[in-house]
């Protein structure tokens, strides 16, 4: 994975991320100036369940497949990551390998900030460890959401809201623009343990009421606001 000069315009990207927008100015440049650009090709690792730590990870282009495999090869998908969101944190804080595999879903393009580089920044600067911790809380908050969806709500209602999660990045994204949520159908009903004729039946309802378009590659997005209302819940900042 080899590094390139960084893209100036790396910054505003991130800004539209709501937690790199609100942490401290000299933490932003802080990890901006150690942060080194790179890509991936689709299907290529960032990293591996039990991998040591190695830092931060910001997604400037593209969709990371987040997921395990156990020991006769079958594949759980927790979730997909996309611009403007950070994944590493977990590591970061215990110290501990890599929790899941993170996969390029397709080509992409991250920042790297490296665990040599953060280590003496936080030890400095102690304060910036409630930084990193509201990263962390802020996946946690939303994985509680998604338990209590999953044990309590019907299929339908379900990956509504699963998807509304996804194109308002977990809580994350700042702006309203449209979103293509790059990952298939069959992925999908995967996350939510919904067959794969029932996602495409609740996908070609959605589609027919105008709420998304199913892409190549992807579900556009085309009215959040009507999915928050069909799915029975505010945006994910109020709730």
């Amino acid at each position: 994975m080899p590094h390139s000069a960084l893209d100036p315009s790396i910054t505003t990207l991130l800004n539209e991320g709501l937690w790199f927008s609100r942490i401290p100015t000299p933490l932003q440049e802080a990890l901006i100036h150690h942060g080194r650009e790179f890509h991936l090709q689709r299907g290529e690792t960032l990293f591996r369940r039990g991998d040591p730590p190695c830092g931060l990870y910001a997604m400037i282009e593209g969709a990371l497949r987040i997921s395990m495999v156990n020991e006769e090869g079958k594949e759980a998908i927790l979730t997909f990551i996309d611009p403007p969101n950070w994944i590493g944190e977990v590591s970061l804080v215990d110290g501990q390998p890599r929790t899941h595999d993170a996969i390029a879903e397709t080509p992409s393009r991250l920042l790297h900030v490296p665990q040599s580089a953060l280590e003496p920044l936080l030890q400095e600067t102690p304060a910036y460890w409630r930084c990193i911790g509201q990263l962390l809380s802020q996946k946690l908050r939303f994985t509680f959401y998604a338990i209590e969806d999953y044990a309590l709500l019907p299929a339908p209602q379900r990956l509504i809201r699963r998807l509304v999660m996804m194109a308002e990045g977990y809580g994350n994204r700042t702006t309203d623009t449209p979103q293509t949520i790059h990952l298939q159908q069959e992925q999908l009903g995967r996350m939510l343990s919904i067959s794969r004729q029932t996602t495409n039946q609740i996908l070609k309802d959605l589609e027919a009421a105008g709420l998304l378009r199913l892409v190549y590659g992807g579900i556009e997005i085309l009215d959040l606001a009507g999915l928050q209302k069909r799915g029975n819940l505010p945006p994910m900042s109020g709730r």
